[in-house]
């Protein structure tokens, strides 16, 4: 099958399942999982999928959201090493404030059990890896919680969010950009995100390179509301280089 029929065929299955992801292509395909990946490339640039975590969805499907679940095993190397390294950027008997997201969670998976630490979070899966460390004060945010990402969302997160000041928020996000800044599928939980950043002094970013560009429904802030953008080796020279100058520091892990 020559490359133009098989991206045909790519864009027919993301149009009729809503997704595709790339393994599951190569297989089907009897192709390299990195010939998959230019595929993708091609229809992203002809604007017909939108590339997401893994895959790709049809283009128009800004508010398409995985669960939580599947997010876990997407990029792992990457979201570990990202969250060895954010490690480096907790302050010392400091207040910080955990997003909801699964590269946030493997940075509370990472905290040492000695750590002394005042943490604020409204995700579930972050405050579950954290209610046995002795060290830390604990305060997890109330309100609806969205199934789909075990987020706290609506007034009471936001009423929470508005009473407190911490020293680093350390921030997750389904896509970044210079142009487009900080989005996510969903308003209440952009919502919740924007609180929580004008809620800390410092923003920390964690996510992984395959985030960048990619643009959802609901925007929270420019990536200029991020201190540091802490990703992986995937993100290019030419891409770090224009988050850095809107005042973003990059460290790749």
């Amino acid at each position: 099958m020559y490359a133009p029929e098989r991206q045909q065929e790519i864009l027919r299955l993301a149009r009729d399942g809503g997704r595709v992801d790339v393994l599951s292509l190569a297989e089907e395909f009897q192709v390299t999982a990195e010939t998959i990946r230019r595929d993708l490339k091609t229809l992203d640039r002809a604007g017909l999928v939108r590339r997401v975590h893994g895959g790709a969805i049809p283009a128009g499907r800004l508010d398409f959201e995985p669960d939580v679940a599947e997010r876990e095993g997407t990029a792992a190397d990457e979201k570990d090493r990202i969250a060895r390294l954010a490690l480096a950027e907790l302050p010392e008997d400091g207040t910080v404030i955990l997003d909801a997201g699964t590269t946030v969670a493997r940075l509370a998976a990472a905290l040492p059990l000695e750590s002394t630490l005042t943490v604020v979070t409204h995700g579930l899966p972050v405050a579950a890896r954290l209610a046995d460390h002795p060290g830390i004060q604990l305060h997890l945010v109330g309100g609806r919680v969205r199934h789909r990402t075990r987020a706290a969302v609506d007034a009471w997160a936001l009423r929470a969010y508005g009473e407190i000041r911490a020293d680093v928020l350390f921030l997750a996000a389904n896509g970044f950009s210079a142009e487009h800044g900080l989005t996510t599928p969903d308003l209440a939980e952009a919502a919740v995100k924007r609180a929580a950043v004008s809620a800390a002094r410092r923003v920390v970013l964690l996510a992984d390179s395959a985030k960048y560009g990619q643009e959802h429904f609901a925007r929270f802030g420019d990536l200029g509301d991020v201190d540091v953008l802490i990703t992986d080796s995937g993100l290019s020279d030419a891409d770090a280089a224009a988050i850095e100058k809107v005042g973003t520091e990059v460290v790749r892990a």
